[in-house]
């Protein structure tokens, strides 16, 4: 390992991924490959950081048809001279329905270790957004941190949000501050590693350009004020890269970041809401729907309200959304099967035998 690639949190387990998949082409190919990691996508447009330097690259031709996907901000690759020729297994991601009308899954951010979550105590404040964050960030992989911002917006009331936080996301840390105007951020100096990889994950306004200005101490991300009658703002990042913090840590920002959809399985939702299954986990009847059933111990919960009964609506809508996006990824795959099938029969018939 190169000092580059350790700076840019190359260690022992992407190594053993670069030996075992860097020479699937053969011993010649093996010798002409190295690896690298995307440190900023735009458009069609990626840069990498490799041993030598950073290069400009692109993904081979025929990545645009494999199942793996395309590259995405965070990812270290396999390349060979200026191609991108595979992506190297990650060890965290995010994801959101691609632009268009196909059901396709977009990896926006990967290799993610720590994510924080922003919140703004002023208009922005929903617990139930919190919910939704957490769930994603537990299904990428990444560990969570929730960053409660402009502490000074919140007043006498400051207590009260840090309590409803701790009860949307139990178990958390939690990090109060004004972004704009503590003159130190030293509750994110344990984050700060160097070769660590963070994100932030929030909706407009909440502050993470200036978050990041602040902790990288220059104005790397423009920022623009929010509308007063919803503290709401417009994204100003319109590519997405990853730099370097002077502690050494590196910070991924990305406009993907803040339109992130469920995508996957169940598993953020089971350990977002762990005390709504745990309980569920002590119903009198294995397939209890907490509805209406006798021994039903959610209900009890929600009776001497252990559990809000906002959070459990939360809990089933969050369900509801990730079966709909499983159903019609299942659906989409299934088409996309069988008009691979037809295509391989219409080459048999031509003689091309393309199997």
């Amino acid at each position: 390992m190169t000092a580059i690639l350790r700076a840019f949190g190359w260690d022992e387990a992407f190594e053993a991924s670069y030996a075992s998949c860097a020479g699937v082409h053969g011993r010649m190919a093996q010798a002409q490959n190295e690896p690298g990691r995307v440190v900023s996508q735009h458009k069609g447009e990626y840069r990498v950081v490799t041993a030598h330097g950073e290069i400009a690259a692109e993904p081979a031709g025929r990545m645009r048809y494999e199942d793996a996907g395309m590259p995405a901000v965070g990812d270290w690759v396999v390349l060979r001279g200026p191609l991108i020729q595979l992506v190297l297994p990650r060890k965290s991601k995010f994801s959101r329905q691609a632009a268009g009308t196909k059901t396709e899954e977009q990896v926006v951010a990967a290799n993610v270790d720590i994510v924080f979550l922003v919140s703004g105590l002023d208009c922005d404040f929903n617990p139930r957004r919190i919910e939704r964050y957490l769930a994603m960030a537990y299904e990428s992989g990444a560990q969570p941190v929730l960053v409660l911002n402009k502490t000074d917006a919140a007043g006498e009331r400051l207590p009260e949000f840090l309590r409803d936080a701790e009860r949307a996301a139990p178990g958390v840390a939690v990090i109060a501050v004004s972004a704009a105007r503590d003159p130190e951020l030293e509750a994110f100096a344990p984050y700060l590693a160097p070769g660590r990889t963070l994100a932030l994950l929030g909706s407009s306004g909440v502050g993470k350009s200036t978050l990041i200005n602040r902790l990288a101490g220059a104005e790397i991300f423009k920022t623009q004020a929010v509308r007063e009658s919803d503290s709401h703002g417009r994204h100003t990042t319109s590519a997405r890269q990853l730099i370097v913090l002077p502690s050494g840590a590196l910070m991924l920002d990305t406009p993907g970041m803040r339109e992130l959809q469920l995508w996957g399985g169940d598993e953020g939702i089971h350990q977002t809401f762990e005390d709504i299954e745990a309980a569920a986990r002590q119903c009198y009847y294995g397939d209890c729907t907490h509805a209406s059933e006798p021994g039903c111990a959610v209900a009890k919960a929600l009776l001497d309200g252990s559990i809000s009964a906002a959070r459990f609506e939360n809990y089933l809508k969050l369900q509801r959304e990730a079966r709909r996006q499983r159903l019609r990824a299942d659906q989409h795959a299934a088409q996309a099967e069988k008009k691979k099938l037809k295509q391989m029969f219409r080459n048999f018939d031509r003689g091309k035998h393309r199997w």
